[in-house]
């Protein structure tokens, strides 16, 4: 084969065909504030994210946010409330032409209506200039969204007493309470009991702890198969045989005298 016979050139896709000039678009015949987006906005940009995330991070570790204890479908008691940055729409449903018969305004239209208004701003309001006198339209409604859930947010947060909360809620340590699961009544306790007075006996969201009971082995049968006097546990909470009822009480007993040495 002769030199150069048969040869082909065969191009490259990713390559430019032209060279073109890395020096920033002249922007001064545009109104308003204008710059190149690589790498003066762009860098501007990460600048103020920056000191914003610092910013934050400083927040979090001076004044961190109080925890509560591990959810517990038992509570009956616990009222849950969202994240902080759900708390406006949370406080919406607070007024009465957002909750009650009105419920779907809350949830629905008035939520749909903002967040489209804010999606058909830059349309509706589509002006060549970019300061703010020239783009009345989107920055009225930007002011007023953020007004309102600025306001909305401070409202529903300012009636909730958070380091109360957190307290009456905190996490629950661990027990120090021994259990003997080989005994022969733990099993019946565990379903019969459970429930109600605690895995540790140190009593739950519907039940008294058993732990330095008052009552003696005869007593705490009786309550098991009658209740209490005052209502706070009816009868029949306890549906097994003597001998269950027997154990079941050995076990209470037992893990009572157990905890006092």
């Amino acid at each position: 084969m002769k030199r150069g016979k048969g040869m082909q050139f065969v191009g490259d896709s990713r390559i430019s065909a032209t060279r073109t000039s890395q020096t920033p678009k002249d922007y001064s015949e545009y109104p308003g504030r204008t710059e190149a987006f690589w790498p003066n906005f762009l860098l501007k940009e990460w600048l103020v994210g920056s000191v914003f995330l610092v910013g934050f991070l400083i927040l979090v570790m001076a004044h961190p946010s109080p925890l509560e204890g591990v959810a517990d479908p038992n509570t009956i008691g616990y009222i849950p409330l969202p994240d902080w940055y759900f708390l406006f729409l949370y406080e919406l449903l607070k007024y009465n032409f957002a909750s009650g018969p009105y419920i779907l305004f809350g949830i629905l239209i008035i939520p749909g209506l903002a967040f489209g208004a804010l999606f058909l701003a830059p349309f509706l309001d589509n002006g060549p200039g970019r300061r703010p006198p020239k783009r009345p339209i989107a920055v009225a409604m930007m002011i007023l969204g953020l007004a309102s859930v600025s306001w909305l947010t401070y409202e529903s947060a300012s009636a909730v007493d958070w380091e109360q909360r957190a307290e009456d809620n905190k996490p629950i340590p661990p027990s120090s309470i021994e259990i003997d699961e080989s005994h022969a009544g733990y099993e019946i306790y565990k379903d019969s009991c459970l429930n109600c007075h605690g895995g540790d006996l140190a009593g739950g969201p519907a039940g008294p702890s058993l732990i330095g009971t008052e009552y003696d082995a005869d007593e705490i049968a009786v309550i098991a198969r009658e209740g209490t006097e005052n209502g706070g546990m009816p009868p029949g909470m306890f549906e097994g045989t003597d001998e269950e009822l027997e154990q079941l009480v050995e076990f209470i007993v037992k893990v009572n005298e157990d905890n006092e040495e």
